[in-house]
């Protein structure tokens, strides 16, 4: 799923998907948002809210871990261009 599918789905409806998520489809959520936010885009802000969702999610996952599951898995995937 693409950032820009992402943003244009409800607030609620994607809450209530990323609890249903696998954690690699919810890492990869959080890849594509972040990688969306570097971007000059004019949807920043409902990037960064997304991204809040998303971390929120992990956080209630991987209690106390602090978004090391996320990271260490970003390390494991392969470099793209």
């Amino acid at each position: 799923m693409t950032a820009n599918d992402i943003l244009n789905e409800g607030v609620s409806d994607f809450a209530t998907r990323l609890e249903v998520m696998t954690s690699d489809e919810i890492f990869a959520t959080m890849s594509a948002l972040e990688k969306h936010s570097e971007d000059d885009a004019s949807d920043r802000e409902e990037t960064l809210s997304r991204i809040a969702l998303v971390e929120e999610e992990i956080e209630r996952r991987f209690p106390g871990q602090m978004m090391t599951p996320y990271r260490d898995w970003k390390k494991e995937q392969p470099l793209m261009s």
